[in-house]
């Protein structure tokens, strides 16, 4: 929500500076995010007075100009527009300024052989409009050298503020200087006016036809006729004030409903007379129906929106945006002003349906003031009348405007008791009369009536809030929680552990985390398993972000693709998040992921003298374990089978899981034509483990570590070969070394694979490194050798394989 601060005064008489007006806001839960001030690029752009304008020798279309600029004697311009003549006033720009409309810093030039030592500007090279044709002409009295922004009001300060849903009211600037008011920052100024009398009957009749039960939809309907009106440009005062919270002046009828928006809260809607034929009724839409609105577009009907039909067909989707057809423009001599009440649900419903954001759905959806219905189209009408002339009809009203009959029995303890805060009895009287409540009764229980505004107060605990927010919250005290007099249980639960030892770990090994989006594209989606229709968006954000991710990979691999297409090829990234499975709770899991691109190895990053080599399946499996032990389970029990979904290179990857009932996660290289749907290059490695399958450490008595033993006594390594059949994997033949002395047996290390010459085709060598630990004497050789033996037959036992001659 924008507005500017003299917008605001208009409707808070205060002396209050920016600083404090914005302080305040963001008190009372109306949260400043931004303060501008236009007038800043154009505090170097004053104003001149041109002594003398004459022909350029060199060129038929340039004059040079000697300008007065209140500062010393007359400089140099050379200038272009066609307007620039002897005695005017203008706008004037020193070298050095930078001039917004052409997104240049000017400086001191030579045009066609004449120096120029500034420029005189045109409203759009000030971008205050679009105005190209000429150099802006000030009016006589205009006081040269002043500022040219301070003299044209262009120095008025935009507040943007960020809107909670429950706050209709404050959609609108008057309800926000009702806020300020009651929080003392200045009066409120009454919004009051006299009611605008019809002179005839209104010609154009109004039709509420909706099935019973229905008539929710549109409550009431008021509707006048001005005829006779001259459609041209809204005023300056308005169009600034349009342009500077973001709207484009369009015309004066146009920009009358949009100001009325934002002042008020209350859109409205205008209908050429002459372009409607025959009855206005307000219904459900049918199915296979369409309309052109007036952003151009088509827009198609499922039978559930609301809107406004004649003769012709569709004119207007309710409470979103209007139609095309009947749409006012230069020509408008006849205008309907419509003010409606709209459903807040079927608003919201129907714009996420169409896929339309406008000023009015942002109201409607919220709820508007229904009390503000008549008098929304009186202040039109009147403003109508005034900017663009005619005459009115009486004003009609279809359907009822709905009443409220809430009243709230509110104790005024109720402040202390949810909030801690000490409101007297008094002060909360008067918050709540200020903020347009009704109460009555005698303290300490007293009856509050909610203003028409306020649709968002139901009970009690809303009118707390209300006193609370205003009273303000640095007012409630600080008071330490009671700690008792026990160890406190832990707060934090098991996979939120998990998920933060995860990323610990992660970033210790060198890769850098990434937050990437939870929605992907239905291509992508397919690729890493995923693309059911229960995980397909019913409105995306964009086509490509259609579907829930079942995988942190996609958006690992396009965040690494984008560093290599900037320069930063070797890159390692990882992201701890949710992947969706289904929809239901239990398809929603916590994974951790990580990619490894180029020369990103865990050791280092990039080229080195010394040698390096591109990432490998080693490298992410290495990255996979160090999660798995960071979780606290036992490396040793982990089983690391060959292969992986689809989404890896099958012959270089693995799957890591604890019985084949219990799978947990993946690592590898990323297969190529998966890469290639990415539009990634590789080769790129990866893993992903899903955090919530991992299994539970086993339960300790105690959470102390074990006392630590060092052995006093000098390691013994031996190195064995083995031949074996070439499908026994490594990892059976270094667990078959394991457990053959589980006290002795510290360490089994592959160091060599060897295929080829003195092995048959199918055998293999594996080489193992194994270290042997004693721990109460120095090994003899008779025991090492025993050691060893026992080695050697659990191997043969277990694996078929022979120690290698």
């Amino acid at each position: 929500m924008k507005f500017t601060l003299s917008w605001l005064k208009d409707h808070l008489d205060t002396e209050a500076p920016l600083a404090e007006i914005a302080e305040t806001l963001t008190r009372i839960g109306l949260e400043v995010e931004n303060l501008e001030d236009p007038g800043a690029k154009l505090k170097d752009f004053t104003i001149a007075y041109v002594v003398s304008a004459e022909q350029h020798p060199n060129a038929d279309r340039l004059r040079v100009c000697m300008v007065d600029t209140g500062s010393g004697d007359p400089v140099q311009v050379v200038c272009g527009a066609p307007n620039a003549h002897t005695g005017m006033k203008s706008v004037f720009s020193p070298p050095g300024t930078y001039i917004p409309g052409k997104k240049i810093t000017l400086g001191v030039g030579t045009i066609r052989g004449v120096e120029s030592r500034g420029m005189l500007c045109s409203a759009a090279e000030l971008e205050i409009s679009e105005d190209h044709d000429g150099i802006i002409d000030l009016p006589a009295d205009a006081p040269v050298g002043q500022r040219y922004a301070d003299y044209a009001g262009l120095s008025d300060p935009v507040i943007e503020i960020n809107l909670t849903p429950n706050r209709p009211d404050c959609t609108s600037i008057h309800g926000i200087a009702r806020d300020l008011a009651a929080a003392g920052l200045g009066k409120l100024k009454s919004e009051r006016f006299e009611t605008v009398k019809g002179t005839f009957p209104c010609p154009q009749k109004v039709e509420l036809r909706f099935a019973p039960g229905e008539e929710k939809y549109c409550p009431a309907f008021a509707l006048r006729l001005v005829r006779g009106v001259k459609n041209a440009a809204s005023p300056e005062w308005m169009q600034r004030r349009l342009a500077a919270i973001g709207l484009r002046p369009i015309n004066a009828l146009v920009d009358i409903t949009n100001y009325i928006t934002f002042d008020r809260g209350r859109p409205l809607h205008v209908f050429d007379a002459r372009k409607v034929k025959g009855t206005l009724v307000v219904r459900r839409s049918r199915s296979g129906e369409t309309v052109l609105a007036l952003d151009g577009r088509i827009y198609g009907f499922t039978g559930h929106e609301t809107v406004i039909a004649d003769d012709n067909g569709m004119e207007s989707i309710a409470g979103v945006m209007g139609g095309e057809h009947s749409g006012c423009d230069e020509t408008t001599t006849d205008v309907l002003i419509e003010s409606a009440l709209w459903d807040p649900i079927d608003i919201a419903r129907t714009g996420r349906n169409l896929g339309i954001i406008t000023d009015a759905r942002y109201r409607f959806e919220r709820g508007v003031d229904p009390n503000y219905t008549v008098e929304g189209a009186d202040l039109a009408t009147k403003m109508v009348i005034e900017f663009c002339g005619g005459e009115a009809s009486e004003l009609t009203l279809a359907g009822q405007i709905p009443d409220s009959d809430l009243i709230i029995n509110f104790p005024f303890a109720e402040t202390k008791r949810l909030t801690g805060l000490d409101v007297s009895e008094r002060e909360s009287k008067r918050i709540l009369e200020s903020l347009g409540f009704m109460v009555s009764g005698n303290a300490p229980v007293v009856k509050v009536v909610p203003p028409s505004w306020r649709p968002d107060v139901h009970g009690k605990a809303d009118l707390t809030e209300e006193i609370m927010r205003i009273a303000g919250v640095d007012r409630v005290l600080a008071v330490p929680l009671d700690r008792g007099g026990t160890v406190p249980k832990p707060v934090l639960t098991p996979i939120q552990k998990r998920t933060r030892a995860a990323k610990r770990t992660l970033a210790s090994r060198g890769l850098i985390e990434s937050v990437t989006w939870s929605f992907i594209s239905k291509a992508q989606a397919e690729l890493f398993g995923g693309g059911q229709p229960e995980l397909a968006l019913a409105n995306p954000i964009a086509a490509d972000l259609s579907d829930m991710r079942p995988s942190l990979l996609s958006g690992l691999v396009a965040a690494a693709q984008r560093n290599a297409d900037r320069g930063y090829g070797d890159v390692a990234l990882f992201e701890v998040g949710q992947v969706f499975r289904g929809d239901r709770p239990e398809d929603q899991l916590v994974a951790a992921a990580g990619v490894r691109r180029g020369l990103a190895k865990p050791e280092g990053t990039g080229r080195h003298w010394q040698g390096s080599g591109p990432v490998d399946l080693f490298d992410a499996k290495a990255d996979a374990l160090a999660v798995l032990s960071a979780s606290g389970l036992s490396i040793a029990a982990v089983q690391v089978v060959q292969g992986a979904p689809g989404w890896f290179h099958p012959g270089r990857s693995g799957t890591l899981q604890m019985g084949p009932q219990n799978v947990f996660g993946w690592f590898g290289e990323l297969h190529p034509k998966v890469l290639e749907a990415l539009d990634a290059k590789g080769p790129i490695v990866a893993f992903e483990l899903i955090l919530d399958k991992v299994p539970a450490p086993k339960a300790r008595p105690t959470r102390a570590k074990p006392q630590l033993a060092l052995s006093a006594f000098q390691p013994v390594e031996r190195d064995f070969a083995f031949v074996v059949d070439r499908e026994v994997k490594a990892g059976d033949i270094v667990k078959a070394a394991q457990g053959a002395d589980r006290q002795l047996v510290t360490n089994v290390a592959v160091f060599d694979v060897y295929e080829g010459k003195g092995i048959d085709p199918d055998k293999k060598s594996v080489a193992l490194a194994v270290t042997l630990q004693p721990r109460e004497k120095t090994l003899t050789e008779a025991e090492i050798e025993a050691v060893s033996a026992r080695i050697v037959a659990d191997v043969t036992k277990k694996t078929g394989g022979s120690l290698r001659g």
